[in-house]
């Protein structure tokens, strides 16, 4: 045995050149969006906003869980616009409500503020937590979720 003792190479050689590679584009390009000023892409909630496009019917609705598994959907004014029996094929409004309720206990929110339904005059649906101010497009996730939420805005509402 020879006093040299070599050490296979770690990383590859050609790992590292990819890595610079992808590293430099990362930054051209962050430079690129800096230097020419480009905007981030806006909410749709601000886009509205700027277009002015204003409402054609909303309403104000409370979410209650009932013992036996059901939900309450009430009008915020009082009475009751829906119910959800448990067993039911109502999947999406469930995963929407529990993903706004957990929010507001992370925040130490009880469920006694309303949730505004709003359907705008560009034909977009959107759920916007009072409590919060978070707000759900719901026209993204498709026609038939959007369709189970636009059910609950008065019945007059045209476009739902």
């Amino acid at each position: 045995m020879s006093g040299t003792h070599r050490h296979p190479d770690l990383v590859p050689r050609t790992t590292l050149i990819g890595a610079g590679a992808l590293l430099a584009f990362t930054l051209a390009a962050t430079s690129i969006v800096r230097i020419a000023n480009i905007a981030p892409a806006a909410s749709p909630v601000l886009m509205r906003e700027q277009a002015r496009i204003a409402p054609v019917a909303s309403r104000d609705l409370r979410f209650v869980d009932r013992a036996d598994g059901s939900v309450v959907i009430g009008n915020a004014r009082g009475g009751t616009v829906a119910v959800i029996a448990a067993g039911q094929k109502t999947g999406f409004v469930r995963g929407v409500m529990r993903g706004l309720a957990r929010d507001r206990r992370a925040r130490g929110i009880n469920d006694r503020p309303p949730f505004t339904l709003t359907l705008w005059r560009d034909g977009e649906l959107s759920l916007t937590d009072t409590a919060t101010g978070r707000t759900i497009e719901l026209s993204a996730f498709g026609p038939t979720n959007r369709a189970t939420f636009a059910a609950l805005l008065p019945a007059q509402a045209p476009g739902t």
